[in-house]
């Protein structure tokens, strides 16, 4: 299995939960190498929660104290986040960045330079809700004017087919499904959640 990054549109877009339906439903290692905000252990503490086995789950290159944008975390923190620690592990990962795909991780460096240098493919989480076809069709030209190569788009929320239908012809990018807001979510609910709404073969 081939490592895949999960980037999202914006910040709490559900990328942290798709990113751990998708490491628990195909075995892939989590790693989430910046972390801004670990008072509660952080999204890998999330991941845990919802099906990704502690063996899994790879220790964060910079965990940073402050739950802002992580160049100003690290400020914050007083640590210089350094692009060899970042690294992609030698291991079939479901790695997730840090907010959208534009965020800094320096006053010099964006997370998508980062991503470029990966040349992972990138699967790009968007919401449904309201404002959705900007930030997606925005997100999509970042990555494609820097030549980051895209496996497809995952919608998180209630059915919007409309907006869906239009980001994925508008920005001609792969449709990989749609997963519902969950009430109670929990490994259990995750898991039935994420099986019945994505074809696990296109992610291989």
């Amino acid at each position: 299995m081939r490592t895949l990054v999960i980037a999202g549109t914006d910040t709490d877009v559900g990328k942290t939960v798709f990113a751990a339906g998708l490491a628990a439903a195909t075995g892939r290692f989590y790693w989430k190498p910046v972390q801004s905000g670990n008072d509660d252990g952080g999204d890998s503490a999330t991941a845990l929660s919802l099906g990704v086995p502690a063996d899994r789950i790879l220790p964060e290159a910079y965990s940073l104290k402050t739950p802002v944008s992580p160049h100003r975390a690290a400020e914050i923190d007083r640590v210089t986040i350094e692009q060899e620690r970042l690294k992609l592990p030698e291991l079939p990962c479901i790695v997730e960045t840090a907010g959208g795909v534009l965020v800094p991780l320096t006053r010099d460096t964006l997370f998508i330079e980062i991503m470029a240098w990966w040349r992972a493919p990138v699967i790009l989480v968007a919401r449904t809700a309201l404002g959705t076809i900007n930030h997606s069709l925005l997100s999509l030209e970042a990555l494609r004017a820097r030549d980051i190569p895209v496996l497809g788009i995952a919608f998180i929320g209630p059915a919007h087919q409309d907006s869906e239908s239009t980001i994925c012809d508008m920005g001609k990018v792969k449709r990989l499904g749609r997963l519902p807001s969950l009430e109670d979510l929990t490994a259990e609910t995750l898991g039935s959640a994420f099986s019945a709404s994505f074809d696990l073969d296109l992610f291989t």
